[in-house]
């Protein structure tokens, strides 16, 4: 953002009332046009907002400004640093695995649209589009030819791997089996196989038990 920005962000932090252009091209000593751009620049960025003034007469009231009341949407974030967070917090209760898997579990239920096919091509084909949207690089069949295994070319959370893979893995391996049982699909994950090869992560398929029609 411009200095000329901050300054008018400044004025309107500044300020115990809302201010007009008039009075911010006063006090910045700046032309009113020169305020009007910089107001609508800081307008379409989400930093100020209008507000009317109180009615003094016939006519419309004037318009005034204030800093949105907010935080800049367009700030830093640290995702990264949140994820590290709950990774840790998994990882400190007595089965970080199992909760991580049930955690996945819940969050790849959610994820997927439940009115797709329940062929199993159809199912697994949902899930490499759920895996593509979250940045796995999914590879189905798997290289070689493996039609019973999802190769998986990225971790979108690498960099946690390192220190917490007995939780993110846990947690990747439930977000798919939780898709798949959204899917109510006749084939889920029965186990990730992490870095089976230098690039590569695999998912192994098998078929879900039948089940019996409930009479």
């Amino acid at each position: 953002m411009s200095a000329r920005r901050d300054e008018v962000l400044a004025a309107l932090r500044a300020a115990a009332e809302p201010l007009g252009v008039a009075e911010l091209a006063e006090a910045l000593v700046l032309h009113p046009n020169t305020v009007r751009f910089h107001l609508d620049a800081l307008l379409d960025a989400g930093r100020v907002e209008r507000v009317a003034a109180p009615p003094s007469g016939p006519g419309r009231p004037a318009l005034l400004f204030r800093v949105h009341r907010g935080m800049d949407p367009a700030g830093p974030r640290n995702y990264r640093l949140l994820a590290a967070g709950l990774a840790d917090g998994l990882a400190a209760g007595p089965d970080p695995a199992t909760a991580a898997r049930a955690a996945g579990h819940a969050w790849g239920g959610r994820m997927v649209d439940t009115t797709t096919t329940r062929s199993r091509a159809g199912a697994i084909d949902a899930l490499v589009a759920l895996l593509d949207d979250i940045r796995f690089a999914p590879v189905w069949p798997a290289p070689g030819g493996h039609d019973e295994r999802i190769g998986l070319r990225h971790c979108p959370f690498l960099e946690l791997i390192e220190t917490r893979s007995d939780v993110v893995c846990p947690l990747h391996l439930g977000l798919m089996q939780g898709a798949m049982s959204a899917l109510d699909a006749p084939v889920t994950i029965e186990r990730l196989e992490p870095f089976a090869a230098d690039d590569l992560c695999l998912a192994h398929l098998s078929p879900t038990a039948p089940r019996e029609d409930v009479r």
